[in-house]
């Protein structure tokens, strides 16, 4: 493991110690618990279970929000890859930890920002409804004295929800923070001074402690590392499908077929390897990775057959192409179809690594000879989708188990 990726490790562990910034926002937090929802020992056993079930509810809404999160950041070029870091970084840390727990990145931020996105929505869904109705007015009378008054309503109530918003956010931005003002506090806390200050420092630490930067980074380098890959044979298969004449193409791709079927066996694994050790050129050590099957043969099959057969309904998704405006909705599948290939990539790589002798020579080979119809079937399934995918064959550089989880890279 290199020396980068010991030292994100270190901070990782220093950041999963929850505390509250100046602003009110939860700057990191474990997986199932914050500063905010653990409650003292002498907390009755009542207390303690409704903190837990308050805790539980916000890591489920967290889990919610972060697959919107990565839906709409996928459809939204440069960007995307953000989306495609976060889930190679999935594989990539519970390879290096061997813990499930530990593929569940920064759900407690999720839940947040999707609390503030919630809250602010709901709060400005009344002024859309006044706004609407000044609107009327002012087609049917200009000039009366109903839609003067609108006007003003409608300016002042603006000004109040927004400087609403603005303090349920300086708060926390949770979803009751939005629904009760605390007024009292308010004016305790405006009056005091320093919020400026305090809302500043606590949101530039909160976007600091979301590691954008190391999600685009590792994105970047893993989807031009796997287009390396895939660029040979996609790109053979392809030329084929030009050739009119249908034996002669199918003739021709087989190559093509052939070498897509080795970088099947391989990719995702080499994917979880790039992440866990932060090197580019890890994602070609083939050698390494075959030496790593192994020592996990039954893990690694489980792996790649998940990793393929939860990818072959999303073609279906590709049928038609989508709406630039809608395009996230579709995305919110591939999400949740690849994100367990990706956990289970990684959970064969820690497996492998756990081990320090070869499996049995007979779980080697069954395994060998296990992945040969499920390499088999998923290339023989996605040549039959390419006939009713809207970019036919040029859909297939669109590898959303190994790339951009979207159903269309230009949607």
């Amino acid at each position: 493991m290199s020396t980068a990726n010991s030292a994100w490790d270190t901070k990782e562990r220093l950041l999963s110690q929850p505390r509250m910034s100046p602003g009110g926002i939860v700057s990191a937090e474990p997986v199932w618990a914050t500063e905010a929802t653990v409650c003292p020992p002498q907390a009755s056993l009542l207390v303690r279970a409704a903190t837990g079930f308050m805790s539980l509810w916000e890591w489920c809404f967290g889990a919610i929000s972060m697959i919107v999160i990565l839906a709409f950041l996928a459809t939204v070029p440069i960007l995307n890859l953000m989306s495609l870091g976060y889930l190679l970084e999935v594989g990539g840390r519970i390879a290096r930890t061997g813990q499930f727990t530990q593929g569940f990145i920064g759900i407690r931020k999720a839940a947040r920002i999707g609390s503030i996105v919630a809250g602010t929505w709901l709060m400005f869904l009344p002024l859309r409804l006044l706004s609407d109705a000044w609107q009327s007015a002012w087609l049917i009378d200009p000039d009366s004295r109903s839609t003067k008054i609108l006007w003003l309503v409608t300016i002042v109530a603006t000004g109040l929800v927004g400087l609403h918003v603005a303090w349920a956010c300086y708060r926390g931005g949770r979803l009751h923070h939005f629904i009760w003002p605390a007024p009292i506090r308010f004016f305790k806390t405006i009056f005091h001074g320093g919020m400026y200050a305090y809302a500043r420092e606590g949101t530039l630490a909160f976007i600091k402690e979301l590691h954008l930067w190391h999600y685009f980074s590792l994105g970047a380098r893993g989807f031009f590392g796997t287009l390396a890959w895939l660029l040979v044979p996609v790109l053979w298969m392809i030329g084929a499908r030009q050739i009119t004449e249908p034996g002669i193409a199918f003739l021709v791709s087989l190559p093509g077929m052939v070498v897509f079927a080795f970088v099947l066996l391989y990719l995702p694994f080499l994917q979880a390897h790039f992440a866990a050790e932060n090197r580019l050129r890890a994602l070609f050590e083939v050698g390494r990775v075959r030496r790593m099957f192994r020592q996990a043969p039954l893990a690694w099959w489980s792996a790649l057959l998940i990793t393929l057969l939860f990818a072959l309904p999303l073609y279906l998704l590709k049928v038609e192409m989508i709406d630039r405006e809608i395009a996230w909705l579709p995305s919110l599948f591939f999400v949740v179809f690849i994100f367990p290939a990706r956990v289970l990539a990684g959970w064969a790589l820690a497996r492998a690594k756990k081990r320090e002798k070869p499996a049995h020579f007979l779980f080697r080979w069954l395994s060998r000879l296990a992945t040969v119809p499920v390499v088999v079937s998923y290339i023989f399934f996605m040549y039959l989708f390419l006939y009713i995918s809207w970019r036919g064959a040029d859909s297939l550089l669109e590898q959303h188990a190994f790339l951009v989880p979207v159903p269309f890279l230009g949607a």
